[in-house]
């Protein structure tokens, strides 16, 4: 198995199955927690750390028949991810036969019916458990251990139907992140002083608690690895994904969960969750304990993809999240009223009472056995849903077919508003004519397919989209040769992605836009928050080129066997002046930072110009030719795929010359999630950058260390809705390393530095909220979706929480060289910014610009500036309303960005 280590005690399991042993080896005894770490799981004021686990976890693989430890790949701190594979010894004597019967129920092609029966009946069913995503939250990766020692070594019934039934994955998903905070906790001799509420940094080496919103983006490597094991590997039928906390007066959260319901994928899926979710809820209460609630308990919807549990609906498997209550530090469960009544949500309210850590054990432990007794009486269901939802997306993808969403229906309605209803009484309705004239417009079909074409200007950043859906188990095909569809030619080495796939919910989630409910708490009332973004198309956010085929198509293209580099690119031409390279790739940052670094020149020219036949446009790289930087550009266009073309003489007109640019990322104690992206992208692009805190801010004399200042979403101080909140200790009770990263940026103290800095010749790139800088510095610029009294507008007349928005680009600004002229970005209650208030570089144009997501008031946007560029005495300040670094997606706006980094301190030459 592809990046696996096993640890087993192998011998003895093959003589135990050669013998015809029974299921329980007469082995060595598994060594119990309590014998490992000298206190039982659970117990108050104990945390086990991920240096521990791991090592239990090897202890009882070399003890246990039921288990096979494996290694699946290293985190982004460099420790190893280990997953412990636990069924019965026979089983785990046959993985690979089991586990070739998972993906071909999965994948589903080329498998009829009868086929299907006959592998559900011979396969296991695979369930994944894991814990500790969120690091902060103690209770799962604690219970993971006790969840492991359980199976391991316990022979009731249900346990031995289990392990012959079901092979079971268990998984901790943020090894780094069980490490801080554990250690964190520990670390205070004084029990009662012991606390992980005040770490120092995020609790995922970048991006934190966005770690569950990174699985269909996969950028960090813990989510590769895990998506590898869902969806290229064991295709586990259900996905079970232990957080905290429970809403206030309960327990646990658990499925189901509240509308709306995304429009992509199988309903079975759903349908299924429920009956899982039931058997979890009843096994608890069977059990005596009260406080699971579900739907309108808590806020968790099933539109979203990208995180754990959701990511799995678009692959037609069962995706769970419980939120359950719980910390070593012994707590209580408080008296909600509103929780107090039994109602269908809430079927067995809990007293107020103290709660100890393990009582919080005991309920994972118990809502583990619940999710696996289902497994073990459904296994053939299980099985055969898995295939039934991917042959059903196949056959889809095969023929037309129309996905109903809001807009449709708004069309239907709209389409009927004249015509009489018919029918009577309870059975009026509509005209059903109208079922086929309007929700099956042949125009508004379901694409078949989609074409990539290898000649568009940034393939590099269309191949790490393509990179993306192959991580998340989606088949992609190139073509061999040239190739013609619905009339249009594409060249070879072109890409194709078709609809005829088992993944094909994820495939149209990832192309097509999300068209989200209006959903409001009553007619006329506030719109109800969302539970994450409600557009978030990927493609869009790439800016990456595609076609939509709505018609079957074929043509010579092969299978991609793996995640990919781009085609190499070229040198063309044999002038010995310089290179010229396109603006348009993002990987040129990559190029020009080596060029820098290595002492070489680095121009971009401000004028269009013509070389070798074709055009390039404001911002294109020139590179004077040295003997140096040959091998820098060659090395370039060979592993990055830039084209580089050799002219015999420098283009006329002028340039602007880059130098190496000093940035200061700005961050704060505890550490704030889009400054952690933007590090992991500064990374990527290979800038040099250090992180500054706000004391060193406050310090001032900020021009000596740096060119260029960059503030995130979620800096600025607490008056900001945006910002993270605060967590800020006394310097005396945290190591004294950190104390130096404490402090918040304040109008008072911290304006004045930025001011100085700017009015010195800096140059400040802010942001989403952290715009509002502008104003602190005495900027002439103002968010227009303020009101008069300085707040946001209310959300009764203006919402749009993590859409995607169209902008129109003045690519003619050094800010937006190698944009395109109208581009995609990530709005999620961003500023926008009174038009004649600095140069604007993009902007909202007139009409819809909601292009996926949800938008209520978005007229208020028309002719407001999305991004501007205005001056602060020698100084630039940049303010970017919406997210240009979103979570790592949205590729499309990362020009505006690393743009800004170096064309701040850039001089001009004639």
């Amino acid at each position: 198995m592809k990046f696996e280590r096993v640890f087993s005690g192998t011998v003895a399991l093959a003589l135990c199955v050669a013998l015809g042993a029974p299921a329980a080896w007469a082995g060595p005894a598994v060594t119990s927690p309590k014998e490992a770490f000298g206190h039982e799981i659970g117990e108050d004021y104990k945390l086990v750390n991920y240096t521990q686990l791991e090592a239990y976890f090897k202890t009882v693989a070399g003890q246990s028949d039921r288990m096979k430890l494996v290694e699946i790949g290293a985190t982004e701190e460099g420790r190893r991810e280990y997953m412990a594979i636990v069924s019965s010894p026979k089983n785990l004597a046959n993985l690979d036969k089991y586990r070739d019967i998972a993906r071909k129920l999965a994948k589903a092609e080329g498998i009829d019916a009868a086929e299907a029966q006959r592998l559900a009946a011979d396969g296991k069913a695979v369930i994944w458990i894991d814990g500790g995503l969120h690091a902060t939250e103690v209770v799962a990766p604690q219970a993971l251990i006790a969840g492991l020692h359980d199976m391991l070594t316990k022979d009731d019934p249900e346990t031995m139907r289990i392990l012959d039934d079901v092979i079971i994955l268990f998984g901790q998903v943020n090894p780094d992140g069980m490490e801080l905070v554990s250690n964190w906790y520990m670390r205070n001799a004084d029990e009662e002083k012991r606390e992980f509420s005040n770490l120092p940094r995020l609790y995922q080496k970048y991006i934190g608690h966005d770690n569950n919103r990174d699985y269909y983006m996969s950028a960090m490597k813990e989510t590769t690895n895990v998506n590898r094991i869902f969806f290229r590997e064991w295709f586990p039928q259900i996905i079970y994904n232990h957080h905290q906390t429970a809403p206030g007066g309960t327990v646990v959260f658990m499925p189901p969960f509240r509308d709306p319901f995304n429009y992509n994928y199988d309903p079975l899926a759903m349908s299924t969750l429920s009956e899982v979710g039931s058997a979890m809820h009843s096994r608890l209460i069977s059990e005596g304990k009260p406080g699971s609630t579900m739907r309108s308990g808590a806020t968790y919807s099933t539109w979203n993809n990208g995180m754990e549990r959701s990511v799995t609906y678009f692959h037609n498997a069962v995706g769970l999240l419980t939120e359950i209550t719980g910390h070593p530090t012994p707590m209580t469960i408080p008296l909600i009223a509103k929780n107090q009544i039994a109602r269908n949500d809430l079927p067995a309210p809990i007293a107020p009472q103290a709660w100890k850590f393990r009582q919080s054990i005991d309920y994972s432990l118990s809502m583990n056995r619940a999710v696996l007794d289902y497994a073990s009486r459904n296994r053939e269901r299980l099985l055969m849903n898995i295939w039934r939802m991917g042959n059903n997306s196949i056959e889809r993808g095969r023929k037309d077919s129309w996905t109903i969403t809001p807009k449709r229906i708004e069309a239907l309605e709209a389409a009927a508003k004249d015509k009489p209803l018919v029918g009577t009484g309870r059975t009026r309705g509509l005209q059903p004519e109208l079922y086929k004239a309007v929700l099956q417009d042949p125009a508004q079909r379901d694409a078949r397919g989609y074409v990539i074409p290898a000649d568009q200007a940034d393939l590099p950043t269309a191949v790490k989209f393509l990179n993306a859906l192959i991580k998340t188990g989606v088949d992609v095909k190139r073509a061999t040769k040239p190739f013609t569809v619905a009339g249009k030619a594409y060249p070879a080495g072109s890409y194709v992605v078709k609809a005829d796939q088992a993944y094909r919910p994820h495939v149209l989630d990832m192309f097509e836009p999300q068209d989200h409910p209006h959903d409001f708490a009553y007619p006329g009332g506030p719109p109800v928050p969302p539970y994450d973004s409600t557009g978030y198309t990927l493609v869009l956010q790439m800016g990456v080129k595609f076609d939509r085929i709505l018609d079957g198509f074929d043509g010579p293209f092969e299978p991609v066997a793996d995640v990919m580099t781009p085609p190499p690119g070229r040198i063309v031409g044999s002038g010995k002046a310089g290179y010229l390279v396109s603006h348009e790739v993002n990987d040129s940052f990559i190029l020009s930072n080596r060029l820098l670094k290595a002492g070489q020149g680095v121009y971009w020219l401000k004028s269009p110009t013509r070389a070798a036949g074709r055009s390039f446009g404001p911002g294109t790289l020139w590179i004077p030719a040295t003997s140096i930087n040959r091998a820098i550009v060659e090395t370039a266009a060979r592993e990055l795929g830039l084209d580089a073309y050799a002219l015999a003489n420098r283009p006329a007109g002028a340039s602007l010359k880059l130098k190496p640019v000093r940035i200061g990322l700005v961050d704060k104690y505890g550490g704030v999630m889009p400054s952690g992206w933007t590090r992991w992208l500064m990374e990527q692009y290979e800038f040099d950058y250090k992180v500054v805190y706000p004391q060193q801010l406050d310090a001032g004399a900020l021009n000596k260390d740096f060119d260029v200042l960059i503030f995130t979403t979620g800096l600025l101080a607490a008056e900001d809705s945006e910002a993270q909140p605060s967590r800020q200790p006394k310097a005396e009770d945290i190591p004294a390393e950190f104390r130096s990263w404490l402090g918040e940026i304040t109008e008072e103290k911290t304006a004045p530095q930025i001011a100085a800095f700017l009015k010195d010749g800096g140059t400040v790139l802010t942001i989403g909220s952290s715009t509002r800088l502008a104003e602190m510095v005495g900027a002439p610029v103002k968010n227009l979706l303020n009101g008069p009294d300085g707040k946001p507008l209310p959300r009764t007349s203006f919402y749009i929480p993590g859409s995607l928005l169209k902008v129109s680009v003045d690519n003619g600004q050094p800010l937006a060289y190698g944009a395109p002229k109208t581009m995609d970005v990530y709005f999620d209650r961003s500023p926008a910014f009174a038009a004649g208030q600095g140069a604007r570089v993009a902007w909202y144009p007139e009409g819809d610009v909601l292009r996926s997501g949800w938008a209520l008031g978005q007229d208020k946007l028309v002719g407001a500036s999305a991004i501007v560029e205005t001056e602060v005495g020698r100084g630039k300040l940049f303010l970017m309303g919406p997210e240009v670094a979103q979570r790592a997606q949205s590729h499309a706006a990362f020009k505006f960005l690393f743009n800004g980094l170096l064309y701040g301190p850039a001089s001009v030459r004639r």
